[in-house]
C-alpha cells in the first residue's frame, strides 16, 4: 500500500513537471555602464536541433528606477537557416499612466518581458541569431542594465 502511494505521488509529480514550460535557452547580456547606444545590438546565438517542437521566444529587459521613460521602443532582427532576414519594431510598456513601474521589482531593479514569438516552429535546424537594438529618440538611453532572450519549449 505504501509503495502504491509513492508510485502514484511520484507519477503525479512527474506529470505536473512534464506539463510546465521548460527554458531551452536563457541568456542575459549586461549593458555597459547602463548606457545602451543605438548602434550596440545585443546578439544571441541559438542552436536549434529540433524543428518540430513549438517554442515561445521572450525578450527580457532590466532597468533601474532612474530610467527616464515609460516605455522602450526596440527592433528585433532574426536570421537563420530557412529564414529570410527579418526586422520588426516593438514597444515594451514599462510604467503605468500614473508612473508606477510594471514588471517584477527587487529594490531599485525592475524586469519586464515581451513575447516575441508564440508557438513558433523554426523552419529548419541550425544556428539562429536574434539581435535586439534600442530604437528610442534619445541616444544612449540610460539606466538599462540587462537585455535577455529566453526560449521556452511550449
Amino acid at each position: 500500500m505504501i509503495l502504491r502511494k509513492k508510485v502514484v505521488g511520484f507519477s503525479l509529480l512527474f506529470f505536473m513537471l512534464a506539463c510546465t514550460n521548460r527554458p531551452f535557452y536563457d541568456v542575459y547580456q549586461s549593458i555597459e555602464n547602463r548606457q545602451w547606444h543605438r548602434h550596440e545590438k545585443q546578439v544571441f546565438q541559438v542552436h536549434i536541433s529540433e524543428n518540430s517542437t513549438p517554442y515561445d521566444v521572450w525578450v527580457y529587459l532590466r532597468h533601474t528606477s532612474e530610467y527616464n521613460f515609460a516605455n522602450l521602443s526596440f527592433l528585433s532582427h532574426e536570421t537563420g537557416p530557412g529564414l529570410k532576414n527579418t526586422s520588426y519594431k516593438h514597444e515594451l510598456r514599462l510604467a503605468t499612466s500614473d508612473g508606477r513601474w510594471t514588471g517584477k521589482g527587487a529594490g531599485n531593479l525592475y524586469e519586464n518581458k515581451f513575447l516575441l514569438k508564440e508557438n513558433y516552429i523554426f523552419p529548419d535546424t541550425g544556428t539562429y541569431i536574434f539581435e535586439i537594438e534600442q530604437n528610442m529618440q534619445e541616444n544612449p538611453i540610460r539606466n538599462v542594465t540587462d537585455i535577455g532572450l529566453k526560449i521556452v519549449i511550449d
